[in-house]
């Protein structure tokens, strides 16, 4: 039987948190061990122009990501590890699949018709500020994975639309040209951990409510004392599953710890006590991989040879299916 191949990609517009790393990167990379997989991973660099235009804010969340892929573990010898921008084949394929993609298919994609909405309710003309990036978003993501020919892709639900809408532009396409793509499925983990932030909600940048993955010792302890809870006294119980620092704890817990934190909320642990050992746990299991991040940091050629190195590595699939559509479409030569 072959290999399943399985896609990721990873928008450079952000410093990585143990959301981040909880929810997306850490699976990843134990799934990429896997000897029945294909792993493609990818800094979607092309993608955070949609919605972030600081160039140096660009290129750093590329470094910090990649950065931080490779030092938690990634095995770039069995897995394929690329810069989107490094594969010129995306935006020509971007193209071949823009050119046979109904206008009213992208019409329907949430994150536009979202934008219009808002600019209608505020008075505003449909379109304010709406690029074609942000309009075309869809077909880029289909291009990223249709040129692999990706069997999987893990995506949050917020996601599943770009899925649906890459098979129906490569089914559109596969009709015309002759069949092509594999009609990739949407692979979504109703369990996968998201955690809470420093305020209860979802931990997200647009909340900021965020704890950075690589913090020092020190600022790490710190923002972890900053995590809300409620005012419940040493000696009361208190509930687990209401309290976030349970949830972020339990994320990051062996079964055997979780079981023995639950006995010690009963039996009333104070607030701070929780709080020291959710440091402690979280310190031992990113103080290695923290000192590989910042030598990574501190050497960025070597970032890019790994880059590089990927992207090369894509090419041996990507150059000659881009060939075969060219082919497919009549792009030719005459001799």
């Amino acid at each position: 039987m072959s290999k399943q191949r399985i896609l990721t990609g990873i928008t450079t517009t952000g410093t990585p948190h143990l959301g981040n790393y909880v929810g997306a990167i850490r699976p990843a990379i134990a799934a990429s061990r896997s000897e029945d997989t294909d792993s493609y991973y990818f800094l979607a660099d092309y993608h955070a122009l949609v919605k972030c235009e600081d160039p140096v804010r660009v290129q750093r969340s590329t470094l910090e990501i990649a950065a931080t892929w490779l030092a938690l573990g990634l095995d770039t010898a069995r897995s394929v590890f690329y810069r989107q921008s490094d594969i010129a084949q995306i935006p020509e394929l971007t193209w071949l699949l823009t050119c046979s993609t109904a206008k009213g298919l992208m019409n329907r994609s949430h994150a536009y018709k979202a934008a219009v909405d808002a600019n209608l309710e505020a008075g505003e003309d449909a379109d304010l500020g709406i690029n074609m990036g942000l309009f075309s978003y869809p077909i880029l993501m289909a291009a990223d994975i249709l040129l692999f020919n990706a069997h999987r892709v893990p995506v949050g639900k917020d996601q599943t639309q770009h899925l649906e809408m890459a098979r129906d532009i490569a089914g559109r396409f596969n009709h015309r040209y002759g069949e092509h793509f594999v009609l990739p499925d949407a692979e979504i983990d109703e369990h996968v951990a998201t955690l809470p932030g420093t305020d209860g909600r979802k931990m997200s940048k647009s909340y900021d409510n965020t704890i950075p993955l690589w913090l020092p010792e020190k600022k790490l302890r710190k923002a972890i004392m900053k995590i809300r809870t409620n005012s419940l006294e040493p000696g009361e119980p208190k509930d687990p599953d209401s309290a976030s620092v349970y949830a972020v704890y339990a994320a990051f817990a062996s079964a055997e710890q979780r079981a023995s934190m639950r006995q010690a909320f009963a039996d009333g642990i104070a607030w701070g006590e929780v709080k020291q050992a959710l440091f402690e746990l979280i310190n031992s299991e990113l103080e290695a991989p923290r000192e590989r991040y910042e030598a990574l940091i501190n050497d960025p050629g070597q970032v890019e040879r790994a880059l590089k190195d990927g992207a090369e590595k894509a090419q041996t699939i990507s150059q000659p299916f881009i060939n075969s559509l060219r082919e497919a479409v009549g792009i030719r030569g005459l001799a």
